[in-house]
């Protein structure tokens, strides 16, 4: 069975590249939000295998809801997507419990080879 992912995401457009690169790869993509709150409503309601992160932006950022989703599931893995000059932001979320990270913008070999890391 294909592993499901849930993709969090501020930008549309981001969410959108992401799960075309999921989708050609054999993943399922089973829901998205657009911010930390609505993550964590879809992470308990569909019970991804992962979940890529944002880990900017509004209402609740990336590294509150990793921490929040966490303390649900202290087994969840997540992959945190940052865009270049975050370092101190990644380290703080792989801190926090994160399996790994990708750059924006996204190089498919690299979202996979995280990905595949992480949930085999």
């Amino acid at each position: 069975m294909a592993k499901t992912v849930l993709i969090v995401d501020d930008a549309a457009f981001m969410r959108m590249m992401i799960k075309d690169i999921l989708s050609k790869n054999g993943y399922d993509v089973v829901g998205e939000a657009q911010d930390g709150q609505d993550a964590i409503e879809k992470y308990k309601e569909l019970q991804p295998d992962l979940v890529t992160m944002d880990i900017t932006m509004p209402e609740m950022d990336g590294i509150a809801a990793l921490k929040e989703i966490q303390s649900i599931n202290g087994d969840a893995k997540v992959i945190m997507c940052s865009a270049m000059g975050q370092q101190a932001m990644v380290i703080d979320a792989i801190q926090a419990g994160a399996k790994d990270f990708i750059v924006k913008p996204f190089q498919a070999d690299r979202v996979i080879e995280a990905i595949s890391k992480v949930i085999g």
